[in-house]
């Protein structure tokens, strides 16, 4: 959710800490601030709005500093304001703090401290650390934090500064991410690599309740009853040129464009063409454990549930297991029934979503033996599951999410090839399937060389106030996505149905004002979606097709038509997704929207 990012060292800290930040925006764009230790004096800057914002505000005349911590907001407690910005002070003007999370017990704690005569300046929940630890504050700055976490119910990623202390900055994390930077002289705390990556690229993950005490000699691990922690150093695989635009007007039409690329990546290493199968060996299952699983359950939010949905129509086809698919959010919260024979696989880009990792805990707790589909190596929910697949999709900036949800697809279909052969897929079938998959980086690519046709579809269709996705089969959930796709990035109204379903109330919307979006390649359910088109041209509606190159029979009833390759039914949501992401973009770029912030959403949910 926010971002997180902290320097000391022998360098200038503003600069640094303000570029860090540009590269966390995506996580949270409400408003940004800064806390600089110079000359033995706290110098706080904060702003509403954009870090641009911030940087102006400060100008060329910028204080000496060589300790400082940085934060851009997502906000939860407090309206997004200049006073709601982070970092929040003490009474003292002494110590800031910084903070990604949720105080659950805020409103007590703040009654409390008030009563002890502390003065409030913010509506936040996270100006609460800030007096807790003066009022613990004895002379060691690691030791009041640690006081002050024992007091606190909820999540928090932090970073905090003393002038008592200088060259110090203290961090924890309990449920939102937090690393240290490793450098020569120097060193970083962030809620992201992507803001170190630039000076180092060797980082230390903090694991849940841990802390950090980072100075420009080095660091020291702890838990909160400041015992001391040896950690592991992980090292960064991908470049800076990796979380740059490239070129391209925006990063989410970057990562579009990076999804053949992207699902090499997640193929790469896994496909066996001659026995027809997958080789996948991080899932940490015997073949005898695997084959004791008798039911799965898929769990997720967002983007990624409608991924999950998709796994579930591929494991129930291919493999013959049932399949539950479950939103994260609501999953520990109705007592699921799982038990040892329970696969639990948990989806999330990140690998830091609040309520997917709630539930992937709810799950272990438990019995159920658990996987992770995750983009970032050595995330949260990484570290958690018994094992999993990692996508290696490369950093995805831009909030409304494509390439991972590709990659995602992609990942649970060789899942389902790895247990399908497992159980009752034959060697032909799974010939079929491997061969389909390596077809599809090139398929995606043809894709997208039809984007100035989507663009042209866009210009067309940029005024819509409504649009109906209606999908069947596997390319239901695609309908889902597209739908959730236009409203996250254009703000236009659009919703996602099962194209039979349409009769049981949305029909009643359709007029000739309503662009009505068909994924209809050449299925198994094609007969009856060709229906569905028939009922929408009937009631004056506005068809826009995705169908199989060579369709002429739907091309001659939409109004508009975008082509696919034809490839296997379970891999057509891959394919289907890409004209719909791009028209999505493209309709939000005519319509003047920000792209890769939209208003109220950040890139990383790390709080429920």
């Amino acid at each position: 959710m926010c971002g997180i990012v902290g320097y000391v060292g022998p360098r200038q800290a503003a600069p640094l800490l303000i570029d860090g930040l540009k590269r966390l925006e995506y996580r949270g764009y409400d408003s940004a601030g800064i806390a600089l230790i110079s000359e033995g004096r706290l110098l706080v800057e904060k702003a509403a709005g954009k870090i641009a914002q911030l940087e102006a505000q400060m100008g060329k005349d910028v204080p000496s500093a060589v300790t400082g911590i940085a934060h851009t907001r997502w906000a939860t407690h407090g309206a997004p304001n200049t006073r709601n910005a982070h970092p929040h002070t003490d009474c003292t003007g002494s110590l800031a703090v910084v903070h990604n999370g949720i105080i659950e017990n805020a409103t007590v704690l703040r009654t409390k401290l008030q009563e002890n005569g502390h003065k409030f300046a913010s509506e936040t929940d996270t100006e609460v650390l800030a007096h807790l630890i003066e009022e613990f504050y004895a002379g060691s700055l690691a030791e009041a934090v640690a006081a002050a976490l024992r007091e606190v119910e909820g999540t928090y990623g932090i970073a905090v500064v003393s002038t008592e202390e200088p060259d110090t900055i203290v961090a924890a994390r309990l449920g939102s991410p937090l690393l240290v930077g490793v450098g020569s002289g120097e060193n970083f705390v962030a809620s992201d690599p992507s803001a170190v990556l630039q000076h180092t690229r060797s980082v230390v993950y903090l694991d849940e309740g841990e802390m950090a005490v980072v100075t420009p000699a080095g660091y020291r691990m702890m838990d909160r009853q400041s015992a001391p922690l040896t950690k592991a150093v992980s090292r960064i695989d991908w470049d800076l040129a990796t979380v740059e635009r490239g070129g391209h007007a925006h990063f989410m039409l970057k990562e579009i464009c990076e999804q053949p690329e992207s699902i090499r990546n997640v193929l790469r290493g896994h496909l066996l063409e001659e026995e027809g199968a997958a080789k996948l060996g991080g899932l940490n299952l015997s073949d005898e454990e695997l084959l004791g699983i008798n039911r799965i359950v898929i769990t997720a939010c967002g983007t990624s549930w409608h991924a999950a949905l998709v796994g579930e129509y591929m494991l129930e086809e291919i493999a013959r297991i049932p399949v539950e698919v479950e939103y994260a959010s609501e999953f520990r919260y109705r007592s699921p029934i799982l038990d040892e024979h329970t696969l639990v696989i948990v989806i999330s880009q990140s690998g830091e979503t609040a309520d997917t990792l709630a539930a992937l805990r709810e799950a272990k707790r438990r019995g159920a033996r658990t996987l992770g589909l995750v983009n970032v190596v050595g995330s949260t929910i990484a570290r958690e599951v018994d094992g999993g697949i990692y996508l290696h999709a490369g950093p995805e900036i831009g909030v409304a999410s494509t390439k991972a949800f590709t990659s995602q697809i992609v990942a649970l279909a060789l899942f389902t090839l790895y247990l399908g052969r497992r159980r009752s897929l034959s060697i032909l079938q799974g010939r079929e399937i491997v061969q389909a998959l390596q077809r599809l980086p090139e398929q995606v690519e043809a894709v997208l060389a039809k984007q100035d046709q989507v663009e042209a579809l866009a210009e067309r269709f940029m005024r819509a106030t409504n649009v109906l996705y209606l999908g069947r089969g596997f390319n239901f959930p695609v309908a889902l996505e597209g739908a959730l796709k236009l409203k996250e990035i254009s703000y236009i109204h659009a919703e996602g149905y099962p194209a039979a379903e349409m009769k049981h109330g949305p029909i009643a919307l359709i007029d000739e004002l309503m662009p009505v979006v068909f994924i209809a390649p050449q299925d198994a359910v094609y007969v009856k979606i060709v229906s569905n088109i028939e009922e929408v041209r009937a009631r004056g509606g506005r068809v826009i097709a995705v169908v199989t190159e060579g369709d002429t029979a739907i091309r001659k009833l939409a109004d508009e038509s975008i082509e696919i390759p034809k490839t296997l039914d379970m891999l057509t949501p891959v394919l289907a997704s890409v004209p719909l992401q791009l028209f999505a973009y493209h309709i939000a770029v005519r319509r003047g929207c920000n792209v890769d912030q939209p208003r109220n959403l950040a890139k990383s949910v790390t709080v429920e």
